[in-house]
């Protein structure tokens, strides 16, 4: 085990070659998510149409890191099928199984050997961050820091590790206090140095049996070390709640432009910023943006209002469906209502009885099928 000390200042230059590598955490069971993930890897629920995994490798990626180390669980097979080598990213990617779920410091243990003495980034693979970590990694590469943790102002701090800053130095971390020191919550990004490890190997396991993260930087506080904070001016969502992915699907569909590659007949209006998948058809309806509608959809006589995402050879016939996100192989058919703020998981498919109530909110798992009143 090392010795624990000061990083020593270099040139950022330096640094930015020894920051080589990344770990994305994609282990967590995703229970919040849940009946989606009872049957899908939480990281791999698509917002606009992509898995929120693949904006966190495209992320590290975009910040100069090519090696990746992805810590799996239970969905492992999931995930690699998805991700593959990281080839389609232009990534190196290396899978590194955690036995059990025991906490974002453990993940650290069972990366060691992957991550040997190089500066690297911790990631977690449900979260979304504007603008990308370029600029983050740059910041820490300039510095003397041993370890640089992204900050965010909260109104609900008691759900997260909070902390207690002195001129933008981390003096105290708590994992989600019942009082909480400040309004300022860990964004999912971390920075460090090879001296974690000997703080992830000193710690013993929280009240609720995991080895918390919090726990191990403190420990690099109260060695010397010098841990320095970001606070994110941009928006960031951990997408681990129904309401968070609907808020990351409008954050996402915000910025999309315009790509028409599907059909759309004479009867139809596309307003608004649309993108259109190749083999989707419109037919007869009306199309509100911002909106994604992926390949080889049928999309007729209805109505897609603003931030909504259509996964592949989903069907909207004769229905509404706004502010929500869809997966693929779905049908929604003659509800002759509108489908608001829901999240459907894959093959579902959503008909109507004889009786309709204005609107439906809903969260389904896979392979489900639901018959409206």
């Amino acid at each position: 085990m090392p010795n624990i000390g000061l990083y020593n200042p270099v040139s950022a230059e330096a640094i930015l070659e020894a920051t080589v590598k990344a770990l994305i955490l994609a282990g967590g069971k995703g229970t919040r998510l849940r009946p989606i993930t009872h049957t899908s890897a939480k990281q791999l629920v698509p917002v606009a149409n992509k898995p929120i995994l693949f904006y966190a490798i495209e992320a590290i990626r975009d910040a100069g890191i090519t090696d990746i180390g992805i810590i799996v669980g239970d969905t492992a097979e999931e995930i690699k099928a998805a991700v593959g080598s990281g080839e389609q990213f232009g990534v190196k990617v290396t899978y590194i199984r955690q036995p059990a779920p025991l906490g974002l410091a453990h993940a650290v243990m069972t990366a060691e050997e992957f991550l040997d003495k190089d500066r690297f980034v911790m990631y977690l693979g449900d979260n979304l961050i504007a603008d990308g970590i370029r600029s983050l990694v740059e910041e820490y590469a300039a510095s003397d820091a041993n370890s640089q943790i992204l900050l965010a102002h909260v109104p609900n701090a008691r759900e997260f590790g909070v902390a207690e800053l002195e001129g933008g130095r981390v003096v105290r971390l708590i994992e989600k206090p019942a009082d909480p020191p400040s309004d300022l919550a860990l964004v999912g990004v971390y920075m460090f140095d090879h001296n974690i490890f000997e703080a992830v190997h000193a710690i013993q396991p929280s009240a609720r049996g995991e080895y918390e993260i919090t726990d191990a930087i403190q420990y690099l506080i109260d060695k010397g070390c010098r841990v320095e904070s970001h606070i994110v001016s941009g928006w960031w969502k951990d997408t681990g709640k129904l309401e968070d992915m609907l808020e990351a699907n409008r954050i996402i569909l915000d910025t999309i432009k315009t790509d028409i590659r599907g059909e759309v007949d004479s009867q139809s209006r596309i307003e608004g910023r649309v993108t259109l998948g190749k083999g989707s058809k419109v037919i007869a309806s009306l199309i509100r943006g911002p909106a994604a509608i992926a390949d080889e959809c049928v999309i007729e006589n209805s109505f897609v209002g603003p931030y909504t995402s259509i996964d592949d050879r989903t069907i909207l016939r004769s229905s509404e469906v706004e502010h929500s996100i869809i997966l693929e192989d779905c049908q929604v058919l003659n509800i002759g209502s509108r489908l608001a703020d829901s999240l459907i998981g894959k093959n579902v498919k959503i008909t109507k009885d004889s009786r309709t109530p204005k609107a439906y909110r809903v969260m389904l798992g896979d392979n489900s099928e639901v018959s409206v009143l």
